[in-house]
């Protein structure tokens, strides 16, 4: 029987191409992984502890390495793990089951691409339309009371970032980020009747 596999991908910052690899579980667990972009201009790593990853994630987006700690349980057995840039919430590593990897790493690779061809554009949002799509939708299945925390609570706080909208639960904290960069983002909110803060998506 194989061992199963991890598939991690991030957007080089150096070469804005993509890099994904595959690591067994043995492999991740064994010693620290530094895994490079073939152009050699960033790496990504990872080092295990007992219940603890630290992660190292180039960020394309702020230029800055991203620091972050996931329980090792988590990284090595969910099927798929988003973690953001902060400064702009677009997801900077995906780690997870290779078909949910590469899915999600296309949607990535799309908002990616429209930074590129706006570079110049000092707009509040990556995407104008997009964002206001959202939040006009957002506005919808709040009014209707559909947005609630899995703790019971039905107060929230929203956060507008560049490229998503964060929703926090007033009462316990627990946060629930709804991409806004690309049309596919504003087809997934419009399909939900609710939302759950700090659960599962409905």
């Amino acid at each position: 029987m194989d061992e199963p596999k991890r598939t991690l991908a991030y957007l080089c910052p150096k070469c804005r191409q993509s890099v994904v690899v595959e690591r067994t579980e043995f492999q991740l667990a064994a010693a620290p992984n530094r895994l490079p972009c073939p152009c050699g201009g960033s790496a990504l790593l990872v080092e295990l502890e007992a219940n603890e990853a630290q992660l190292t994630v180039p960020c394309l987006y702020c230029g800055r390495d991203h620091h972050i700690r996931v329980p090792v349980h988590a990284l090595l057995h969910e099927k798929a793990l988003a973690f953001s840039c902060k400064a702009t919430g677009l997801d900077c590593l995906y780690v997870g089951e290779e078909q949910a990897v590469f899915q999600a790493l296309r949607r990535l690779e799309e908002a990616a691409a429209e930074i590129s061809e706006n570079p110049e554009d000092n707009g509040t949002f990556l995407n104008e339309n997009v964002m206001t799509e959202v939040l006009g939708e957002l506005r919808d299945i709040a009014a209707r009371g559909g947005v609630s925390c899995t703790c019971g609570s039905k107060k929230y706080k929203v956060k507008i970032l560049y490229s998503a909208v964060e929703l926090t639960c007033a009462d316990c904290g627990a946060k629930l980020r709804l991409p806004a960069a690309t049309g596919e983002d504003l087809e997934d909110l419009c399909c939900k009747y609710t939302l759950l803060i700090g659960g599962k998506e409905a």
